[in-house]
């Protein structure tokens, strides 16, 4: 499988509707940036949740996920399951939230993704985002909606499993719940992997992007560079 890289990164903007999403999404890459890249600033967003519990939850996870790169984290308080209905204080959020951030690449939901939730900030991510590599995450959950992948983050298998922990030790108001396991979070990472030829992966929807062909150096034009419509 060859291999498509971003050039250097300064700085990544990731969002979720939820608390819980960007970590069960895209915790893998977030711990091996922390381990290979600790420099990258992280600028995140979630939609929902602010005031509560669960965002007391969420800054303490992504802390522990991003280690030592530089993180900030933004809650808002859209009511779950209602963010359809607030299309407009989504937008303004998504907005607001691009306008503080330069990040090279975004991280968000899949734009087919069946949670209303999820979808509708798939749709407006790129519509704020437009001159960056945005890749769509999957969340596995009730709704058959999983994606067919695109692009694929290989994972160690001790990163693998320290996703999961952590997923366990942050997030105690969900380990009740059925599908919040051990053998979810690493089963779907054990598939992706097997598409990658890797033991583990996550994977992602790749909105749209430019190619340059050619080896990149430090001086060159990043070997794939997102564009959004």
């Amino acid at each position: 499988m060859i291999g498509l890289h971003t050039g250097d990164l300064t700085e990544i903007a990731v969002l979720g509707a939820h608390c819980d999403d960007i970590a069960i999404a895209v915790g893998g890459t977030l711990l091996t940036l922390a381990k290979s890249h600790p420099d990258v600033r992280v600028r995140a967003l979630v939609l929902s949740g602010g005031g509560t519990a669960r965002e007391q939850e969420e800054r303490a996870a992504l802390s522990a996920f991003c280690g030592a790169m530089p993180l900030e984290v933004t809650v808002d308080d859209i009511p779950d399951g209602s963010a359809p209905a607030l299309w407009g204080r989504v937008k303004d959020s998504v907005r607001a939230f691009a306008r503080t951030c330069s990040p090279e690449v975004v991280l968000a939901p899949q734009r087919h993704d069946a949670h209303q939730d999820h979808r509708l900030l798939a749709e407006i991510v790129p519509t704020e985002f437009r001159d960056h590599l945005v890749l769509g995450y999957e969340i596995p959950k009730w709704e058959s909606d999983l994606p067919s992948p695109t692009v694929f983050h290989p994972l160690d298998a001790t990163v693998a499993q320290e996703k999961s922990d952590l997923l366990h030790r942050h997030y105690p108001s969900q380990v009740a719940r059925d599908w919040f396991d051990e053998e979810t979070f690493l089963g779907l990472a054990r598939l992706r992997g097997v598409m990658c030829r890797s033991r583990y992966a996550e994977a992602f929807v790749l909105e749209k992007a430019s190619l340059a062909f050619g080896t990149p150096t430090t001086t060159a034009t990043p070997a794939i560079e997102g564009v959004t419509p």
